[in-house]
């Protein structure tokens, strides 16, 4: 399993060995000893599973705030999506930064988001499939987001009609959620 930097601090993307053959294929998609190694810290405590029909569908960016504030392990299983995250975290230096990556079930690449950014994704397939890990439990009371389509993050999100939930067309702008 090779883990890089994702080009903010404590992001993480994992590109697990793969071993396949006219059977189908193995892999270990997580190792907590070499995952550690390289940094990631964090005591998964719920599964997620998301399935989309449609490609376009967006979700996010959401966040758990305060002591529900999540780190996910994030990876497709069906389908592929473009994956972003935003630095959320005010005192960091690449607060309101994004990166972004293309999980698929074809590459099976992981991403490990840390505690302190909002996370979100646009599927590129029909039916795609997506599993994360998040080490706090979910609590509604805590759950937020920022807008997709913010204006100041200027995401290149890909050229999809966009289908979003009525949450997800009400979030904030980063600016009015940190009353910047």
């Amino acid at each position: 399993m090779d883990v890089e930097p994702g080009g903010l601090a404590g992001l993480l993307l994992i590109k697990p060995k793969v071993i396949g053959d006219n059977r189908g294929f193995f892999m270990e998609g997580y190792r907590r000893d070499v995952l550690e190694r390289a940094g990631l810290k964090a005591d998964f405590v719920q599964d997620n599973h998301a399935r989309s029909e449609k490609a376009g569908v967006v979700r996010g960016l959401h966040f758990q705030t305060g002591e529900a504030a999540q780190a996910k392990y994030v990876w497709v299983t069906a389908g592929a999506i473009f994956d972003v995250v935003v630095d959320i975290r005010p005192d960091s230096s690449s607060f309101g930064l994004w990166k972004s990556f293309i999980l698929s079930a074809e590459n099976k690449h992981r991403l490990f988001v840390p505690r302190g950014f909002a996370h979100g994704y646009m599927t590129l397939e029909p039916e795609t499939e997506l599993q994360y890990k998040v080490d706090a439990y979910y609590s509604p009371s805590h759950d937020s987001g920022i807008f997709w389509k913010d204006p100041q993050l200027a995401v290149n999100w890909p050229d999809f009609p966009p289908i979003l939930s009525d949450k997800d067309k009400r979030l904030p702008l980063l600016h009015e959620y940190f009353n910047l």
